[in-house]
């Protein structure tokens, strides 16, 4: 650590014509020495739920063995993460389960039971009713020390009116974020709201002053140039690159929405924003992942829930030789053609996920990385999508070392266990103080495993 006079407040901020742009941590922020102290033994821990729809190729994604990891075909995607990952078997999402009254909709349960653990009220109107999902149970509790209690994106657009599936209402596909039972909170898919909701006015809602600030094409940076050269003295040569990377990162996401502004013109369900949705899937997700990666690196949120899909998808895939749409896909039949388009599937959004893994074991964070101090759970609502099965569905953890979750394992615990014995264990590990989430029936002992 470079020790200069100069302290600078947590939460300095560069400021400029209605942009505000908010810093990483750097040593200047830290008493001298203070660091040393605090940093290791109270950790800024992060939390993400990501999830995929329409269950996995469960052959091709379980490991073989139950103990030290092994990765499947699907897994080997991940491959320079082993070292982070912890695969759990067995964990059933009960809530999605139908009763004698349900009859389908199938896909209307499984999406919010596996972000809450409840069984949802069958309706089509505003009557819905889940639960409370784990990133908001998580963001009540914490999401106070940040300016963004929390963060949803998705990289589909959804609807939130109307009936979806079999008298259920849109609502339960559209997000895997519930502030309570009852208020579903709407997923984000355009970069550019995204990045305006992090870097820009956030004290204003006028989108005349929005479009015309996108349409003169000039950078954020740009309009914080006064105080970035005013922080810039002073500082030392560590913090300086720090703040090089940093700005750097914010820059390339700018070029990158404007460029995918360009090309797209996406229209939203919700208030008019500028356009900047890439049309294709891998590049809408690698951006999106980048400026969540942001948002950590920033300190700007520590939670966030991200959907890669919606249940029910008829999104095709030709980036990588998929025309069919992929509610059918999920279909298979057990058709070995089908089975092996879907493991190609799940590979491809492993892909994209590990992208952002990468980004955040590139970012340096305390006595570590991004990657270091973060919890991601990764899976999908069933297994087994040809049959809907909500039970030994998919789970994914990755897990920093200064996470207390001992990981590099295939952890095949008793059959029928709840999904949301992780979430509360997860939750644990974020200081959320709560003894029950959903159906649990306890935590799990990750460090024992």
């Amino acid at each position: 650590m470079i020790i200069t006079k100069k302290h600078l407040p947590r939460r300095t901020i560069l400021r400029g014509l209605g942009a505000t742009i908010a810093l990483p941590l750097l040593d200047s922020m830290v008493p001298a020495y203070a660091a040393l102290r605090t940093t290791a033994a109270n950790p800024v821990r992060r939390l993400a739920s990501v999830y995929i729809p329409m269950g996995v190729n469960m052959p091709q994604w379980t490991p073989q063995d139950a103990g030290t990891l092994k990765l499947s075909p699907i897994l080997k995607v991940l491959e320079p993460f082993q070292e982070q990952m912890l695969i759990l078997s067995n964990l059933d999402s009960e809530g999605a389960m139908p009763t004698p009254t349900d009859g389908g909709g199938a896909h209307s349960r499984v999406q919010p039971s596996w972000a809450t653990g409840v069984h949802v009220k069958k309706t089509d109107g505003p009557g819905f009713q889940a639960g409370t999902s784990m990133d908001q149970i998580a963001a009540e509790q914490v999401g106070h020390e940040t300016q963004l209690s929390s963060i949803e994106l998705a990289l589909e657009s959804v609807d939130t009116v109307g009936a979806c599936e079999l008298g259920y209402t849109c609502a339960y596909t559209s997000t895997i974020a519930w502030r309570s039972p009852t208020a579903p909170l709407p997923m984000e898919v355009n970069p550019r709201a995204i990045f305006e909701q992090l870097f820009g006015d956030s004290d204003s809602t006028d989108t005349a002053s929005r479009l015309a600030r996108a349409r003169r094409n000039q950078s954020i940076l740009d309009l914080v140039n006064d105080d970035l050269s005013r922080l810039k003295i002073g500082i030392g040569p560590n913090d300086k690159t720090k703040v090089d990377e940093y700005l750097d990162a914010i820059r390339e996401l700018e070029r990158r929405i404007q460029k995918a502004e360009e090309q797209s013109a996406l229209e939203l369900p919700t208030i008019a924003k500028p356009v900047g949705a890439p049309t294709g899937y891998e590049e809408h997700g690698r951006l999106m992942f980048d400026l969540l990666a942001l948002a950590y690196q920033a300190d700007l949120t520590r939670i966030s829930s991200f959907m890669m899909g919606r249940e029910l998808s008829v999104r095709t895939f030709p980036e990588i030789g998929i025309s069919e749409p992929h509610h059918p896909l999920s279909h298979h039949g057990n058709n070995p053609e089908k089975l092996a388009r879907q493991a190609k599937l799940n590979m491809f959004q492993l892909k994209i996920f590990s992208h952002f893994l990468e980004r955040l074991s590139s970012i340096p964070d305390g006595d570590g990385t991004l990657l270091d101090h973060t919890m991601i759970l990764y899976g999908s609502g069933m297994s087994n999508s040809d049959q809907h099965l909500p039970r030994e569905v998919p789970t994914l953890v990755v897990a920093g070392k200064n996470t207390d979750i001992k990981t590099q394992k295939h952890l095949v615990l008793p059959k029928g266990t709840p999904l949301t014995n992780l979430q509360l264990t997860l939750l644990e590990r974020m200081n959320c103080q709560m003894e029950s989430y959903g159906d649990s029936t306890g935590t799990l002992n990750l460090l024992s495993i």
